[in-house]
């Protein structure tokens, strides 16, 4: 009988998952594949990267729950395509099925791979399973990808029904999975040259109450339960969109919203990949950034003089999340008040954030800087300290974080406010009108 492989990659679950449901019904021997990629991984420098402890954890469990059904988790490590023509050589397989992966890296990866297979004679199938929509599905009526907001959301409710929000019930396929009566261990963390973090991850079950009232919740980052925490979950797969865009449109339009934002940040990634590297206004690419490396490693630790600013990022390190308000006002005071390119501010949440996901960070980032789509305009200047008044008014979440924050300890503003709006506005203008 032949095999057929799936591969996983941001889809971390056996629950709803596109592709594999395909895989499973359409074929009879379904072996499942994960790589720790090696392109990846070298590209990250901390050994104790939480991300890779959560993956590893996920796909350690993943491998028990199959491996209680007769089956098992092949995990390898190193560049997929060599990874497959390493199996082949033993297995044979005659197909690979995955799901669609929108990022730049990713495309190129699978191209690869697709080459490779073609040459093969092997199938090389993928699915839509991360995104309600994707590619070409929402656009406008002239027949272009949507750059605004508003109207894509719009669109994406008007055609959100229940095929779109359906579940694919693996369940019903499960004899396909091969039947591996001598499964492999697990690579371990120290073979992939990483150690254990010892950050906590959070729950992936949100109670429905947390979902109610989250349009009232939302903004205040002292509320523990205010948001749902799922940022993680979502990046790495291990919740099914279709389930939470289920819930949203059931208990709260204003959490399905935040989900079609990230779908709107996919497509935009897919249609405009250079977005990844530069402005999406290339306009703002003629501003005259200051760049300054105090002034960065300043806000890096969270030493700004700026409390609600130096709580975001001291609530970064120390626990790779932060609160979506608080992302909001720190990307703001990068790019306006100190005005350092977003690119760099970008990056560093890339290193720090557990839930880093290509899109939404970009696009969240060019949104803050003025210089992505649909964007905040460049006069538009969050006031940290009104911020602060409006959204933390008791200072719970900033003690929280900045315990020395009375004490001489602390220190003085790195710049005026009226100074850096005056001196940000300025630089803009001067860029914009050229």
């Amino acid at each position: 009988m032949s095999m057929t492989l799936f591969w996983f990659r941001r889809d971390l679950r056996l629950h709803d998952n596109a592709g594999l449901f395909y895989a499973l019904k359409e074929n009879e021997n379904v072996l499942p594949v994960f790589v720790f990629d090696s392109d990846i991984l070298s590209k990250l420098d901390d050994e104790a990267d939480a991300r890779v402890t959560f993956i590893h954890e996920t796909v350690t469990d993943l491998k028990q729950s199959l491996q209680k059904k007769g089956s098992d988790l092949v995990v390898r490590h190193g560049k997929p395509l060599e990874i497959f023509k390493e199996l082949h050589g033993k297995l044979k397989f005659s197909a690979i099925y995955t799901n669609h992966d929108y990022e730049p890296y990713a495309r190129q990866r699978d191209d690869q791979v697709l080459a490779w297979a073609k040459k093969q004679g092997i199938e090389f199938k993928t699915f839509k399973d991360q995104t309600l929509f994707e590619k070409d599905e929402i656009l406008t009526e002239a027949r272009k990808p949507y750059t605004v907001y508003t109207p894509y959301k719009r669109k994406v409710l008007a055609n959100l029904d229940s095929f779109y929000l359906k579940s694919y019930p693996v369940e019903t396929y499960e004899s396909s999975f091969a039947k591996k009566p001598n499964p492999e261990k697990i690579i371990s963390l120290k073979e992939l040259g990483f150690t254990k973090s010892n950050l906590q991850f959070p729950s992936s079950e949100v109670p429905i109450k947390v979902i109610k009232n989250y349009a009232e919740t939302r903004n205040f980052p002292a509320l523990e339960n205010g948001t749902t925490h799922l940022g993680v979950h979502l990046r790495f797969g291990t919740v099914s969109v279709r389930d939470l865009a289920r819930t949203g449109k059931k208990y709260s339009e204003t959490w399905l919203s935040e989900l079609i934002w990230r779908d709107f940040f996919m497509q935009i990634l897919w249609h405009f990949p250079e977005v990844e590297t530069r402005s999406f206004r290339p306009e703002y690419d003629k501003i005259q950034w200051r760049n300054s490396k105090t002034d960065f490693n300043r806000w890096c630790e969270g030493m700004t003089g700026y409390p609600l600013v130096d709580a975001g990022m001291r609530e970064l390190n120390a626990t790779g999340t932060m609160h979506n308000r608080v992302r909001m006002v720190t990307a703001s005071f990068l790019t306006k008040h100190l005005l350092i390119h977003w690119h760099s501010g970008e990056r560093y949440f890339a290193k720090k954030l557990l839930d880093f996901d290509l899109a939404a960070n970009n696009g969240n980032w060019q949104w803050a800087a003025g210089s992505g789509c649909d964007a905040a305009p460049y006069f538009r200047i969050f006031n940290p300290e009104t911020q602060a008044e409006k959204f933390d008014p008791e200072n719970e979440y900033i003690k929280k974080w900045i315990p020395e924050l009375d004490t001489n300890k602390y220190p003085s503003p790195i710049i005026d406010h009226a100074e850096a709006r005056g001196r940000c506005l300025q630089a803009f203008t001067k860029a914009l009108k050229k």
